[in-house]
């Protein structure tokens, strides 16, 4: 849509507040950093494994974070056992009647859903809008991510969290971090002087994510140089942000220390055991502040140093020269005029050495032994609960009743006398109308039988059948006509040869 000129000053005054409000896109994007803590309480009755509605899970989501904020360092993140093993005594505050289990599934469920494993580039999207400078309203994709998987040095997987999640933690703007930084401690010194330790503590929180999110800021740009130093400007801006951060680190230190100092002398004061508790989860969470900041100043130190062994290595090195390949020339010309046998070879051999080695992942010794040393977890003496089996009653497939069985067998049984199979089938729909195929199936299974298979079972007859030389064309069915008997089986006490020879008795009468 289009934003049209004003008639007059009002309208002018409100159109240019559109193309101007910085402030309501920045309002969207924090807003967007919380939908995906929202979509937890709202898909967790999509779980099947357990009843989810006892457990707040944008708190829990909150309390992840959190720990993924606390644990990380400017070389490491977060393990993920640690993090799984603070989050689960969360989640069993929440549901205590439930199974460590259920538990420790939650707050799996949980930190995937912040990493987002879902999504190839385990990225959330939201939309929003903004007007551009022609008036235009635009609707763009803003990309975040909450929690990050990284891998250190050594190979081994750790946790991070991103500048939006850290937003999050403080309030979901996102506003100058050294100001931040300034206004908090100004507010936690005041909270302090007026005794009110309860709110000094979540003001102490906040400080801290401030702290973790500063160095990660000043990390960035470090890191930034060590992949590529053109990106960053070294010449006049970064330098004058190294000022400015070190003088800025040397001021936190400063008020964090004196703070912290204040606190050490009411936590040794203090009589009620409340008073003195939140006291000293003060002064923890203060000179955590402090040696993250020293930790910081070092980094910052550093940096200069860091720049110029980045230059010699990217910069000054020398480059191994090799000759400029020519795909045209050297290799699609000639192998199009080579037949396919050929021409396989070499593509496969530039298209195998062009593309580079592939990255394969080592076994990190220490996450390795510990798995193989693991010992096998003891079987459950008891199996779960036996559900009651849902039986649905099958319907009747029988195609001939007893009645007619009896019949069929009736008419089969011919000791001592020969029979066709044409005239059974003519007597038996005399009978009956389905009475003939089922005299038909009997006389088809009659044809060479087991006589052994039968004495063995202790029948005292077997029905026998042969060919009659002549055509079939009775009741409906066609083919050879058949000799039907029933030979008399002797005990087996007899021998198999009587058997036999009874047999082929039945068959030559």
């Amino acid at each position: 849509m289009v934003f049209k000129d004003a008639t007059h000053t009002g309208e002018a005054g409100s159109d240019e507040g559109l193309l101007h409000d910085e402030g309501l896109i920045r309002r969207a994007k924090a807003l967007a950093c919380t939908a995906p803590l929202h979509d937890l309480d709202a898909n967790k009755g999509l779980l099947e494994w357990a009843d989810a509605k006892a457990y707040q899970m944008a708190e829990i989501a909150l309390h992840t974070i959190d720990q993924v904020a606390i644990a990380m360092d400017f070389d490491t993140g977060a393990s993920r056992r640690h993090v799984l093993g603070r989050v689960q005594r969360f989640v069993a505050r929440q549901a205590p009647e439930r199974s460590d289990e259920e538990h420790a599934r939650v707050a799996g469920w949980v930190l995937d859903s912040l990493i987002n494993v879902g999504d190839v580039e385990r990225a959330f999207r939201r939309s929003y809008g903004a007007v551009d400078a022609d008036g235009v309203y635009q609707v763009l994709s803003f990309p975040f991510k909450l929690i990050v998987e990284r891998r250190d040095s050594a190979g081994v997987l750790y946790l991070h969290a991103s500048h939006e999640a850290l937003n999050v933690l403080v309030g979901a703007l996102d506003t100058d971090v050294e100001s931040a930084q300034e206004a908090a401690e100004v507010k936690l010194a005041n909270l302090i002087r007026r005794g009110r330790l309860a709110d000094a503590k979540q003001v102490a929180d906040q400080a801290r994510i401030r702290t973790i999110q500063y160095g990660e800021l000043i990390n960035a740009q470090l890191e930034a140089t060590r992949r590529n130093i053109l990106l960053v400007d070294w010449m006049e801006e970064f330098p004058a942000v190294l000022d400015e951060a070190l003088d800025h680190v040397e001021e936190r230190v400063r008020a964090e220390r004196a703070i912290a100092r204040n606190m050490a002398e009411a936590r040794d004061e203090a009589v009620n055991p409340v008073r003195k508790r939140h006291a000293a989860e003060l002064v923890d969470i203060v000179e955590d502040c402090t040696r993250r900041h020293i930790r910081l100043q070092e980094r910052l130190l550093e940096a200069r140093s860091e720049f110029r062994a980045e230059q010699d290595r990217q910069l000054f090195s020398l480059r191994p020269r090799r000759a400029a390949f020519d795909l045209f020339g050297q290799l699609l010309r000639p192998a199009l005029e080579l037949p396919v046998a050929d021409a396989a070879g070499a593509v496969d051999c530039f298209f195998s050495r062009s593309t580079g080695s592939s990255v394969q992942d080592l076994p990190y010794l220490a996450t390795l032994i510990p798995a193989l040393l693991r010992p096998a977890p003891e079987p459950s003496r008891f199996a779960g609960q036996v559900e009651e089996p849902e039986v649905e009653l099958r319907e009747e497939t029988t195609r001939f009743t007893t009645e007619q069985w009896k019949m069929a067998e009736r008419l089969l049984h011919l000791p001592g006398e020969v029979r066709s199979l044409s005239s059974l089938l003519e007597e038996a729909a005399g009978l009956d109308e389905d009475l003939p195929a089922l005299v038909a199936l009997l006389a088809v299974h009659a044809f060479s039988p087991d006589a052994g298979a039968a004495r063995r079972r202790g029948q005292a007859h077997v029905r026998l059948a042969m060919q009659a030389g002549i055509a079939l064309n009775s009741a409906g069915f066609a083919g050879d006509d058949l000799w039907l008997t029933t030979a008399h089986l002797p005990s087996a006490s007899n021998g198999p040869e009587q058997a036999d020879r009874s047999q082929r008795q039945g068959a030559g009468q």
